[in-house]
């Protein structure tokens, strides 16, 4: 009688997660959608080597959140196109002898994205514009620290697009 008890409890418990699945809850209008590829980003700004950081970063974000797989263009459900539309530095600190020298200063990169579904031209699955901070120390090479600090604002801002299409979020 014992077993029998316990073998019913146990088949309980297997049964209590069968509805679980893995990834996220994709949103509605993105149901369909389990491909996508990505082409190299388009840039409005002048940076070196820009539009490769913002796709490797897209990528990237895109691999680790494993709710679309990553294709190439011809077997993709959709295409997601992404412009890097600003990099904005703000002063955060400064240094005490002279207000006008800034000791940190705050990166924000501006990054625009549109999922295309390729197959029906011409609609737009999603839209929208995410941005993405991150801090540097100013020191005796400016440029080496600016660019230092894009990838991680980069990163930032592609993973908060792939949240959103991922979960809605």
């Amino acid at each position: 009688m014992l077993r029998v008890v316990l073998l019913a409890l146990s088949f309980g418990f297997l049964t209590s997660c069968a509805g679980y699945q893995f990834g996220g809850n994709k949103p509605e209008h993105l149901r369909e959608t389990e491909s996508i590829s990505i082409p190299l980003a388009k840039s409005r700004v002048i940076f070196p080597r820009v539009e490769a950081l913002a796709t490797n970063s897209m990528v990237d974000a895109l691999v680790s959140d494993g709710t679309y797989r990553l294709t190439r263009s011809s077997a993709a459900d959709a295409t997601l196109l992404i412009t890097l539309e600003a990099i904005d530095y703000q002063q955060v600190r400064s240094s005490t002898v002279d207000v006008l020298r800034s000791e940190e200063l705050q990166l924000r990169v501006t990054v625009s994205y549109k999922l295309a579904d390729n197959n029906r031209p011409g609609i737009v699955l999603d839209a929208g514009r995410e941005r993405g901070d991150s801090r540097l120390f100013v020191d005796d090479n400016l440029q080496t620290a600016r660019m230092n600090a894009l990838p991680d604002a980069l990163q930032r801002a592609t993973q908060s697009i792939i949240a959103r299409l991922a979960d809605g979020i």
